[in-house]
């Protein structure tokens, strides 16, 4: 077990559970904002392309691409300004972000402001992660760090339930809505509007609420001391605002990745247009790496002159954990994004073929909901339990577990006969418990890589940047869901989200590789 230090925060008990409940609503609501459009997505871009069901599957992985993108660009950005005027303020600021612009998603007129609405409020997502972690972290005991590790897990996933929850109650009160409206005013044609496909506009415009929190943020929780520490010495200072033009470069790479797999870019199936995807996506991702990880450079820079060269090393150590930071983080999130995510989704395609079960028939029009609360829930009770092995195990061994625990959970439910029944639902539930049991584990290994003066922007880069792997995933995934079916020899796999997903969880392995080039860390206290 870790030993407390010296640094153990100097911060109220009633300051510790308040910053801590903030910070567990704030990574409710942003769990619920980005379940959100697993749920509603399929409905909301059926209504913003006419009906056009064969561009539903590439529209929806280029969005979910788009969010991923702007939540990495936010976990550096969020991340940078959590470091520069303090952990609680950017925290506000990012759960605003995110709020808002949630919210202005039901007003979107075409798939491109959808995509660009989600875009910014990713930018908020990503950064009230990284703020989230580094405060709670920082101003909690080392020997309460496995528990916290394990509520920040939770409580996103927590969000995915109560969002499918919240999908079920409005599907049960949506023709009353829609008699109330125009009541209070509202033309016949935007009361339409407002509850057409399954009322997915009110469902975003719901996710406005949060921004209420950020008044409680600014009002009660307090600044973490580590960080006032980090500020009282300076530190602070070589944190410089013109160091932002990196992140701008960064997105403008990783978003140039997502257009190059769009049908817009070289239409044509040719042998050009893999080469010239390939090429562009391995620049793209080299310029992103590099704006994103700018910032910090500069700051490191900024400090080892100021030592007079005396942190020569230490710039190349973080610089490298940046790095594999990012890639072992990138492997649960393409797994996730590449695979459970889409859940909800294939369940609604499962139920549109017909597939389900005599009894599970009543059950039908809210199977994508069931679907979405059995893997939310199964997240729930992984993160929860892999912070408890956290206690115990080592970070290294424990990772490893989780990448071969993930691979076969995903193998089981997609290669399987689907039908939606009691057992489609339990092994969704399954998969959720092993593949998102890495986010009970990054959020207690990744504050243990960073010091104090560059955590917030070190592991939000670390998490976020794995979005863009994750991005690049999905629409993989998108486009793998278009095969009809692979054949090896007498074994048939079935083609669209089977194919896709299995393929995809094949990152997994990676995974196994990468983490013995990272440090153990197990029972060592955060570093100052």
């Amino acid at each position: 077990m870790q030993q407390e230090t010296d640094s153990t925060p100097r911060v109220s008990g009633f300051g510790r559970w308040i910053a801590l409940t903030a910070a567990l609503l704030g990574w409710l609501f942003d769990g619920a904002e980005m379940g959100l459009f697993s749920l509603v997505g399929r409905d909301a871009i059926r209504d913003l392309v006419g009906g056009d069901d064969s561009q539903i599957g590439p529209i929806f992985g280029i969005i979910i691409a788009v969010f991923l993108a702007g939540a990495a660009t936010g976990g550096v950005l969020f991340g940078w300004l959590g470091d520069r005027i303090g952990r609680v303020r950017a925290m506000a600021l990012s759960i605003l972000t995110y709020s808002l612009f949630t919210g202005l998603c039901g007003f979107a007129q075409s798939t491109v402001q959808l995509a660009f609405l989600r875009f910014v409020a990713s930018l908020g997502m990503g950064g009230e992660w990284a703020l989230g972690v580094a405060l709670v972290m920082e101003i909690w005991p080392n020997r309460s760090r496995f528990l916290m590790a394990g509520l920040i897990g939770a409580a996103a996933n927590v969000g995915y339930v109560l969002v499918a929850l919240l999908g079920l109650g409005l599907a049960s009160v949506l023709e009353s809505i829609h008699i109330a409206l125009p009541k209070f005013g509202l033309a016949d044609s935007t009361t339409e509007m407002l509850v057409a496909h399954r009322g997915w506009r009110i469902m975003m415009m719901l996710g406005a609420l949060p921004a209420l929190l950020t008044f409680i943020i600014r009002l009660y929780v307090p600044e973490s001391e580590r960080w006032n520490e980090q500020s009282r010495h300076g530190a602070t200072q070589f944190w410089k605002t013109s160091d932002l033009l990196g992140v701008l470069v960064g997105a403008a790479g990783v978003l140039a990745v997502i257009f190059v797999w769009t049908d817009q870019f070289l239409p044509a199936q040719t042998v050009l247009r893999v080469l010239g995807r390939t090429i562009l996506t391995v620049v793209g991702m080299a310029v992103a790496f590099a704006g994103y990880i700018y910032p910090v450079h500069r700051y490191l820079v900024r400090s080892e002159e100021a030592s007079q060269g005396r942190l020569a090393f230490h710039r190349r150590q973080v610089l490298k954990r940046m790095m594999l930071g990012a890639a072992i983080s990138g492997v649960p999130l393409l797994g996730t994004w590449g695979s459970t995510q889409w859940i909800p989704t294939w369940t609604g395609e499962i139920v549109a073929k017909g597939r389900v079960a005599e009894d599970w028939m009543r059950y039908q029009d809210r199977a994508k909901e069931l679907a979405q609360i059995s893997a939310a829930s199964g997240a729930v009770a992984g993160t929860l339990a892999i912070a408890f092995v956290g206690a115990f195990v080592a970070r290294r061994i424990t990772y490893a577990s989780l990448c071969i625990a993930s691979f076969a959970s995903v193998l089981w439910l997609f290669l399987r006969e689907p039908n939606f029944d009691g057992n489609f639902l339990l092994g969704s539930f399954i998969v959720g418990a092993c593949t998102a049991s890495f986010y009970g584990w990054l959020p207690l290994y990744l504050p243990e890589l960073f010091q104090t003066r560059y955590r917030a922007t070190g592991q939000g880069f670390a998490f976020n940047f794995g979005r863009i792997l994750a991005a690049i995933g999905a629409l993989q995934a998108g486009v793998l869901t278009q095969f009809p079916r692979l054949e090896v020899g007498n074994w048939v796999l079935q083609g669209g989200f089977p194919l896709a997903c299995s393929s995809i969880s094949l990152i997994y392995f990676v995974g196994l590789g990468l983490i013995w080039l990272l440090p153990e860390t197990f029972g060592k206290p955060l570093p100052e």
